[in-house]
C-alpha cells in the first residue's frame, strides 16, 4: 500500500487505526461540551441530543476547512520526519497518540473535563523536542512560533470564555425583559419552544464549532502519518497534475520578476533569492512531466520543499512590502501575487477526501456514546445552583464564537476548558464567587495544569521505549 512493504503497510494501519481512535475518544470525552446544557435544561433528549450532535460535529469536519490542521501540521515539520528513519518516525507518531488517548480516557473515566488540545499538543511538544536527541540530529523538530501562536490560543480562550460569559449575562439581566429564562428548570419538563429553540441552536453551533476545530486536529495528526510514511504520495496533492503546478509555477515567476531588488530590504533580497532558486528548481523538476508517477522517488519530496520555500518567502516579502514605500510593486500586482500564492500553496496544503471522511465518522460516532459521566460534571458539579436556560445558552454561544474564530485563524482550542470557563463565568454572574464549586473547579484547574508535564513524560518515555522496540 503506498508502496511501502508488508511490514510497514501493518504498521502504517495501527497508525491509522489510532489516529481515528483518538478522534473517536475525543468525540465522546467532548460531546459533553455541546449536550450538557440541552440536557439539564430539558430541551433535547439524551440520546436525540448527542445524536444531533454527531451529525453536526460530522458535519464541521466535513466543512470546515483545514486550516486547524495545517497548524498541527506546521507544529511538527514533516521535513524533518521524512528525512530521518522512518522506525524514528513511527516511534513518534505511535508515543504522542497513544498518549493522547490514555490521557483522555483516564479524564474521562473520572469525570474531569479535559482538553484534548492540550493532550495532543504536549505529546507533540515533547516527541519533538526529544526528536533533538536521536543520533545525527542538529536541529529542533519544532515550529516554535506556531508553538508559541497555539499556547497563547490554549491559555486565552478559558479567560475569554469566562469574562465574556459573565458579560452576557449581565447584558441579558438588563436588557431581558422575560426573566423565566434566568430561572431554574422545572424537573423533567421542557422549557418554552422559544427558549428551547435558542437553547438548541447554540448545541448545534458548539457541536458544528467543535467539529470544525478538533476534528482537524485529527486530519493534521494522519497527514504526518501519511507524509512520513509515504512521501512519495502525499507530499503533493496528485489530485493535480504536474502541468497545474507547472502553470502556478510560471505565474508566480512571472510577477515576482517585476519586483526591483534595489529597492528592498537586504532580507527581502535573500528571500526573493531563495524563490527565484526554488522556482526554477520546480520548472527544471516537472518540465514535460505529465504525471507526477514520471518522477523520481526523492523529487516529490523536495517538490513540497521548494512549494513551502516559495509560499513562506513570497509572504514574507509581501508583508515586508506594506511598510516599504520604497519597493517598486504595484498594489494591483502585489494583489495578483497573493492571489497566485494561495493556488500555489493548495498543492501541499491539502487533505485527501478519504482522510477527512474518516475523521469525521470517528468523531461523529464518538460523540455519540460515553457522555454522561462529563455531562453530570458540566450540568451539576461546576456550580451550586441548577443550571439556568440563560446560563446554558450564554455559555455554549460563547463557546461556539471562540472556537470559530480560532478555527478561522489556524488556531487549535479546548472546546472543553471554553465551555467550562464559560459555564463557571455564567455561575459568577448570576451568585458571585461563593455560587462556584471550588471542588470542581479547582480539578479542572488541576487537570488543565499537569496535562502538559504527565503528556510530556509520558510520550517521551514511551518514544524512547518504540525507539528501542522499532531499532
Amino acid at each position: 500500500m503506498f508502496g511501502l512493504d508488508t511490514t510497514f503497510t501493518i504498521l502504517l494501519i495501527i497508525c491509522l487505526l489510532a489516529a481515528a481512535g483518538f478522534e473517536f475518544i475525543n468525540g465522546f470525552h467532548d460531546t459533553a461540551n455541546a449536550v450538557a446544557t440541552v440536557i439539564y435544561t430539558h430541551s433535547i433528549k439524551p440520546v436525540t441530543a448527542v445524536i444531533w450532535s454527531g451529525l453536526w460535529n460530522f458535519i464541521g469536519v466535513n466543512v470546515g476547512g483545514i486550516a486547524v490542521a495545517l497548524g498541527i501540521i506546521n507544529l511538527l515539520p514533516v521535513e524533518l520526519l521524512v528525512d530521518q528513519n522512518l522506525t524514528h518516525s513511527i516511534s513518534m507518531i505511535l508515543a504522542l497518540i497513544i498518549t493522547a488517548i490514555i490521557w483522555n480516557l483516564a479524564t474521562w473515566y473520572f469525570g474531569i473535563p479535559c482538553s484534548s488540545s492540550h493532550t495532543l499538543i504536549g505529546s507533540i511538544l515533547v516527541v519533538g523536542l526529544a526528536f533533538y536527541f536521536l543520533p545525527g540530529v542538529s536541529t529542533y523538530a519544532l515550529n516554535w512560533q506556531k508553538v508559541i501562536d497555539v499556547g497563547l490560543s490554549l491559555l486565552i480562550s478559558p479567560v475569554f470564555g469566562f469574562a465574556f460569559a459573565m458579560f452576557l449575562m449581565f447584558i441579558l439581566r438588563k436588557t431581558v425583559k422575560n426573566k423565566l429564562i434566568f430561572k431554574e428548570p422545572p424537573a423533567k419538563k421542557a422549557p418554552p419552544l422559544w427558549i428551547r429553540s435558542i437553547l438548541v441552536l447554540t448545541c448545534t453551533s458548539v457541536s458544528y464549532a467543535h467539529g470544525s476545530n478538533d476534528g482537524q486536529k485529527g486530519v493534521g495528526l494522519i497527514m504526518l502519518i501519511l507524509i512520513a510514511f509515504s512521501p512519495v504520495y502525499f507530499s503533493v496533492d496528485r489530485s493535480k497534475n504536474p502541468e497545474e503546478l507547472l502553470y502556478e509555477t510560471r505565474q508566480i515567476e512571472w510577477n515576482i520578476t517585476h519586483i526591483d531588488s534595489s529597492t528592498i530590504l537586504p532580507a527581502n533580497r535573500e528571500s526573493l533569492r531563495v524563490v527565484v532558486k526554488n522556482l526554477g528548481f520546480i520548472k527544471d523538476t516537472l518540465n514535460g512531466v505529465t504525471s507526477f508517477d514520471q518522477l523520481k522517488k526523492d523529487d516529490h519530496f523536495e517538490l513540497r520543499k521548494a512549494i513551502i520555500l516559495v509560499s513562506k518567502n513570497t509572504e514574507s516579502m509581501l508583508k515586508s512590502f506594506k511598510g516599504q514605500p520604497v519597493a517598486k510593486i504595484s498594489p494591483t500586482r502585489t494583489a495578483i501575487l497573493s492571489s497566485n500564492l494561495k493556488k500555489f500553496k493548495s498543492n501541499t496544503e491539502y487533505s485527501p477526501r478519504w482522510v477527512i471522511l474518516l475523521v469525521s465518522i470517528s468523531l461523529g460516532l464518538g460523540t455519540m456514546i460515553g457522555w454522561k459521566r462529563i455531562v453530570v460534571t458540566i450540568g451539576e458539579k461546576i456550580g451550586k445552583t441548577h443550571l439556568t436556560y440563560a446560563q446554558g445558552a450564554s455559555a455554549e454561544l460563547v463557546a461556539a464564537s471562540t472556537i470559530t474564530v480560532s478555527s478561522m485563524f489556524g488556531l487549535p482550542v479546548s472546546t472543553t476548558h471554553v465551555l467550562s470557563s464559560g459555564i463557571a463565568g455564567s455561575m459568577v454572574a448570576g451568585g458571585g464567587r461563593q455560587n462556584l464549586r471550588m471542588g470542581t473547579v479547582r480539578n479542572i484547574l488541576i487537570a488543565w495544569l499537569i496535562t502538559l508535564p504527565v503528556t510530556v513524560i509520558f510520550s517521551g518515555l514511551l518514544f524512547y521505549i518504540l525507539r528501542i522496540i522499532f531499532k
